[in-house]
């Protein structure tokens, strides 16, 4: 059964390989003096206390997801609710998806191969159901320029605007790239805080994309 849901998975993501989008991590990280490093330090944790306030968010984008000599990619959804979260996948070309939903109490995915699962952890059960190691919960946070919390300790780095170019946490290493003038990155509802456009998330072999196209903040 598992060998049918990762060919599902497989083929949904395979269907807009073409169109990856190849970022890379920072040629060379800005060196900040002892004091600049404490002031880009308090405006994140601005940042952060200001994320925490708008709990509910949304976003349409790309991901493009490969763990060892496999990956692919699709077109993304995320809605978060609080700590109630909708993740959905699909490749227009075949027409294929998926949804994995859920909050602190358990996940559940569906629309692979052999119906509905379920699970206590979001991104175990997709690991399960796919092999694919995407850190869903980290990510809720780590995809809006935030420290994930309960997930340990962070180093950050940063770039000239006091923004996070790296983030280094549980095991994963996080680039990023903010909106600039003429990107065409949508931001839906105002918002005081930045977000970015693009991450890069790394562990070993593992690798998560994504792509923002238009953000939503309902506040």
């Amino acid at each position: 059964m598992r060998v049918g849901l990762l060919a599902s998975f497989a083929l949904l993501l395979a269907a807009c390989a073409g169109r990856a989008t190849r970022t890379s991590p920072p040629a060379a990280l800005p060196a900040l003096s002892v004091a600049e490093q404490a002031v880009a330090d308090a405006r994140q944790a601005e940042r952060e206390l200001a994320l925490q306030q708008d709990s509910q968010w949304s976003l349409v984008g790309r991901i493009a997801v490969a763990s060892g000599r496999n990956g692919g990619s699709g077109r993304l959804e995320w809605a978060q609710h609080g700590g109630r979260f909708e993740v959905s996948v699909s490749a227009p070309v075949t027409r294929q998806s998926w949804t994995l939903g859920g909050d602190d109490g358990g996940a559940r995915l569906d629309g692979l191969e052999g119906g509905r699962r379920d699970g206590p952890d979001a991104a175990q059960l997709l690991r399960e159901a796919t092999g694919w190691d995407v850190p869903v919960p980290a990510l809720a946070y780590w995809i809006r320029g935030a420290r994930a919390s309960g997930f340990g300790p962070a180093r950050l780095d940063y770039g000239p605007d006091g923004r996070p170019v790296r983030i280094e946490q549980a095991g994963w290493t996080i680039d990023y790239r903010w909106p600039e003038p003429g990107d065409g990155v949508a931001t839906g509802a105002e918002s005081a805080v930045p977000l970015p456009s693009r991450i890069d998330a790394r562990r070993g072999e593992a690798r998560v994309k994504l792509v923002i196209d238009a953000w939503g903040v309902d506040g």
